[in-house]
């Protein structure tokens, strides 16, 4: 029984070690101001995925018209991430819709659904997860702005490592007794801690906050810390400050208006990542509201935060999902690219809609408007010619 675990572990270890060392191996970033085109891959997903998603392709092609009509731009459909089909597979993402995946240089992916264990399906790995490894998406980024509360956060979430990367790999040793893995590495935290600490530089942030609990998980949470904090010091001569909060407590602080509008950037490992932020979107107005961003070095995916929702599917109300959290990843993927005026653009009129004058409301029911609805009143404010100025006189009142 433990020769039988302990062999499976020396799997585990053995490629853990080999992934590390890819890390390791120097590599660039893309530059997408050379591509031509640049092919943005669209993967609608599954549940409400294809409703929301649907229209932040829209608007995207909307604002991207003048390139796609020049063929700079080209967009993709890619359609064989549906739980039917990684079912049918037996796998996270279908070889030939991975290769799809691969032939594009950014993604906006929709929502799609994990099967529980024990449930229904089969239990297969998290598409999220798996499309994370396979195109080495290490920085989850996920951006929460609240203007009247002078909340201006962006987290940054390790995302190919932690208890994410193995949930899947996880076995009970016996009846009584099971066994999950939690990974760590110091190359994967400092490419994760160098790029938080890039963005305050080039953002004029001066405080930069590691979340971890290495007072009590003190190997992995531990060089988690102790990595951020030596990158940390290549970052004082520009005036930016490392802190360090432990998770439990750092939930209530994110609550606490005397202290929550202090932080600015955060630099998390996976699951502790996971959990802040779809606080931090509740506090923005629930998870329908937050898109974000998964970063690698050659390749990013943009998306929601929320998962699929697959009772508004069965009840009939999938139509009325909140596409905003796409249309924000929208927004960073333009971002991304280099669209940087497109995107400003875009959140003033995301801000509008959603925050300052909202003239059509999503209730996720047949009493509010459809996602198709809400995009095509964003569309109308994007038309606007005097956007930004009504955008500064909602900040002025």
């Amino acid at each position: 029984m433990i020769e039988t675990a302990l062999a499976k572990i020396k799997i585990i270890l053995e490629e853990q070690v080999n992934r590390v060392n890819k890390i390791k191996e120097a590599s660039t970033w893309i530059n997408y101001q050379t591509l031509d085109p640049l092919i943005i891959g669209v993967c609608p997903g599954d549940g409400i995925g294809p409703e929301i998603c649907a229209q932040a392709e829209f608007v995207l092609k909307e604002l991207l018209h003048e390139e796609t009509k020049a063929n700079r731009i080209q967009f993709k459909l890619i359609e064989g991430l549906t739980l039917e089909n990684r079912v049918k597979n037996l796998t996270a993402i279908p070889t030939d819709v991975l290769d799809e995946i691969k032939s594009c240089h950014v993604i906006l992916k929709g929502p799609t659904t994990t099967p529980q264990k024990g449930g229904a399906y089969p239990n297969i790995e998290s598409a999220n997860v798996a499309m994370r490894r396979e195109l080495d998406l290490f920085a989850n980024v996920r951006p929460i702005r609240i203007p009247e509360l002078c909340i201006d956060w962006c987290f940054f979430r390790e995302n190919t490592e932690d208890l994410y990367t193995l949930g899947s790999r996880g076995f009970a040793v016996n009846s009584d007794l099971s066994i999950d893995f939690r990974v760590i590495s110091a190359p994967g935290t400092e490419r994760i801690a160098r790029l938080a600490f890039e963005y305050a530089k080039n953002n004029q942030k001066k405080r930069v906050t590691v979340v971890t609990k290495s007072n009590v998980v003190k190997a992995t949470d531990g060089l988690f810390s102790e990595v951020a904090h030596n990158v940390a010091k290549e970052y004082e001569a520009f005036g930016i400050t490392l802190d360090e909060w432990y998770i439990d407590i750092m939930t209530a602080k994110l609550l606490d208006p005397a202290r929550r509008a202090d932080f600015q950037v955060m630099i998390l490992p996976n699951l502790y990542g996971d959990i802040l932020t779809d606080e931090a979107a509740q506090i923005q107005g629930g998870v329908g509201t937050a898109g974000s961003a998964n970063i690698g070095k050659s390749c990013a995916m943009f998306e929601a935060i929320h998962g699929s929702a697959p009772r508004m599917v069965t009840e009939g109300r999938a139509r009325y999902a909140d596409p905003s959290s796409m249309i924000k990843a929208a927004s960073m993927l333009l971002a991304h690219i280099g669209k940087t005026e497109l995107a400003e653009k875009l959140d003033m009129a995301m801000d509008i809609c959603c925050d300052f004058a909202p003239k059509v409301k999503i209730t996720g029911k047949a009493d509010g408007a459809t996602a198709q609805e809400f995009a095509q009143y964003l569309l109308a404010i994007l038309k606007d010619q005097n956007l930004k100025q009504t955008w500064q006189q909602y900040i002025i009142k």
